[in-house]
């Protein structure tokens, strides 16, 4: 936006300001969050705090120094606000879990390794955060943030105490960081409609029960070599000899890949489904719904916790439902995802929540090359919390004049 734009929207932004930052003590920080809001909404190549002070008439850089990376107000209470406001105005038709990455120079960023990034789609130097977005196809705003630690930075005290990192905050894998996410939001009384994630959320059984013991409903991303038996499939119980403990139920016919089922299956049982308009026409592929009864390692283990523990397990792994994309023209499948939900769901319901991932692409391109997401070049955790949840309420309060019909009329 062109500073006269956003000179325009000092009073709208202000009171946006005041509802969102009311948590946040003092009127001087408040002014100041302001202030940097407006600064990166304001066109620039740039979004870190130096260029875009230079930018602003009331611009003072050390000021903004100050407020982004020194001062005490807690983000949270303001991810809060605008997580209900948004909720509330998006009407979410899913919460999607994603992975973002910030590549850097350097080791002393807090929680920058060398890991995989996917901004460069490889192995390199990045920080990771995990966040959860409210989406339907016309909008989405993301709700939560938090900040991946590799385990080579617990390992390391005095590297965390330089960046600033809270006592108490270890290495947790990505699905855990996920969950804690969810149980703050919900918290805060927000409920998740369809949780939608990639496979490396997908693939993973202890994420997958960790949802199902939330009472959450998924649409999640798998591969199709992960391994279930066929729903009609029954374990054998052997006969008990009376010497020792009775032998566990097992399956006779060892799982079969995904990829292996949706072939079984045949081309016939695929439906062509159309999903939304691009900007190429419609979005067409086919589909179908396959139930199974995922098998891998990770889920034996689960359903024998789920039974009351091994000895008490009836051997039956639970029935979940796969949905299977195969487009015309290809040889073999495409897509895989797995639900909680069941069989019976409308496929257009499951394609329409499976391929809402798109928006969340959407909003990266918004948060990183619009308002500077990944500009941030601060060291410390405070810092880099404070400042996403800055761009965070930049994007919602844009999110708000869009879905606002007064807003769009005056414009």
């Amino acid at each position: 936006m062109r500073l006269g734009e956003v000179e325009r929207l000092r009073v709208e932004l202000s009171e946006f300001v005041a509802d969102v930052f009311a948590s946040v003590p003092r009127r001087d920080q408040r002014r100041w969050g302001a202030c940097y809001l407006r600064g990166l909404m304001l066109d620039g190549r740039r979004k870190s705090i130096q260029p875009m002070a230079e930018r602003l008439p009331d611009g003072n850089m050390q000021a903004l120094q100050q407020f982004v990376n020194q001062s005490p107000w807690d983000p949270l209470p303001v991810r809060r606000r605008i997580a209900e406001r948004l909720c509330e105005a998006v009407r979410p038709e899913v919460w999607v879990i994603d992975d973002v990455s910030f590549p850097k120079c350097g080791q002393a960023s807090v929680g920058v390794a060398r890991q995989y990034c996917g901004a460069v789609g490889k192995r390199a130097n990045c920080q990771v955060a995990v966040s959860v977005h409210a989406a339907t196809d016309a909008a989405s705003c993301p709700l939560q943030w938090q900040l991946y630690l590799p385990r080579e930075w617990a390992e390391e005290p005095d590297r965390c105490r330089r960046a600033r990192v809270p006592d108490g905050t270890g290495h947790r894998e990505k699905w855990r960081l996920a969950l804690g996410l969810l149980d703050t939001l919900a918290d805060w009384r927000l409920k998740a409609p369809v949780v939608v994630a990639d496979a490396g959320y997908g693939v993973s059984t202890p994420f997958r029960t960790g949802l199902e013991e939330r009472g959450l409903s998924y649409v999640l991303a798998l591969t199709g070599k992960e391994v279930a038996h066929a729903c009609d499939v029954e374990p054998h119980r052997p006969a008990y000899g009376g010497l020792g403990p009775p032998t566990l139920p097992r399956y006779r016919s060892e799982p079969r890949a995904l990829c292996v089922h949706a072939l079984a299956a045949g081309a016939d049982r695929f439906t062509e489904v159309t999903w939304r308009q691009g900007s190429k026409g419609a979005m067409t592929s086919r589909f179908a719904v396959l139930a199974v009864r995922p098998a891998g390692k990770q889920a034996l283990a689960a359903a024998q916790a789920a039974g009351g523990g091994r000895n008490r397990w009836d051997g039956v792994l639970p029935a979940r439902t796969v949905l299977v994309e195969w487009p015309a023209g290809q040889d073999a499948p495409t897509g895989y995802w797995i639900s909680n939900l069941p069989a019976a769901t409308p496929v257009a319901d499951l394609v329409r929540w499976a391929k809402m991932r798109w928006r969340i692409e959407h909003d990266y391109r918004e948060l990183k090359h619009g308002l500077g997401l990944d500009h941030f070049e601060g060291r410390t955790w405070r810092g880099w919390h404070h400042h996403v949840t800055l761009v965070t309420a930049a994007q919602a309060f844009l999110t708000l004049r869009r879905l606002d019909p007064k807003a769009r009329t005056s414009a």
